[in-house]
């Protein structure tokens, strides 16, 4: 028989892909909120939240999250361009989730099984700034089919860090 298993009986990964946010300019604590359970659920290794994204502790963004906020790692920094140039240091590949003139469908984006990448995440009305998409190394678009070019931010970022990680090796402890 197939029967639904209850909360008690998942048992978490130990360790995460190597992966990361850079959640900037989310002014809506609610869709902070999200990323952060997407990113639980996904086995992120950490959110880089800038500008004006609303930060932890906050209510909204607390109840929204289920408290995941309290389980992946986070950092603030109010200007995101000192944070690429760290992060592109360190070998993440930077890839903005943005349509663009040179997007590609997040469905053919390539990725190494050892990679390191930083998933750029932009304002829910302004998307990616064009000083990060001028600071990325790639850009990638999920293919809109109906009459808007847009969805919300975390349901794509949801869409994008799923294409992401089926490239990686499952994490183990």
């Amino acid at each position: 028989m197939n029967r639904q298993l209850d909360h008690s009986q998942h048992r978490p990964a130990r360790a995460a892909f190597a992966l990361r946010y850079l959640v900037h300019d989310f002014e809506v604590p609610m869709n902070v909120g999200s990323v952060f359970r997407i990113a639980d659920a996904m086995g992120v290794e950490m959110i880089h939240l800038t500008g004006a994204s609303a930060v932890p502790p906050n209510r909204k963004l607390r109840r929204t999250s289920r408290a995941t906020e309290q389980h992946v790692p986070f950092r603030h920094d109010a200007d995101p361009l000192p944070l690429l140039h760290e992060l592109k240091a360190g070998g993440y590949r930077i890839v903005s989730l943005e349509l663009t003139s040179a997007s590609i469908d997040i469905r053919e984006l390539a990725v190494a099984a050892d990679e390191r990448i930083c998933l750029v995440l932009g304002s829910e009305s302004r998307g990616v700034s064009q000083a990060l998409l001028d600071r990325s190394d790639q850009t990638v678009h999920i293919p809109m089919l109906g009459a808007h070019s847009s969805m919300n931010v975390a349901t794509a970022c949801a869409i994008a860090t799923f294409e992401i990680i089926r490239a990686f090796p499952v994490p183990r402890a």
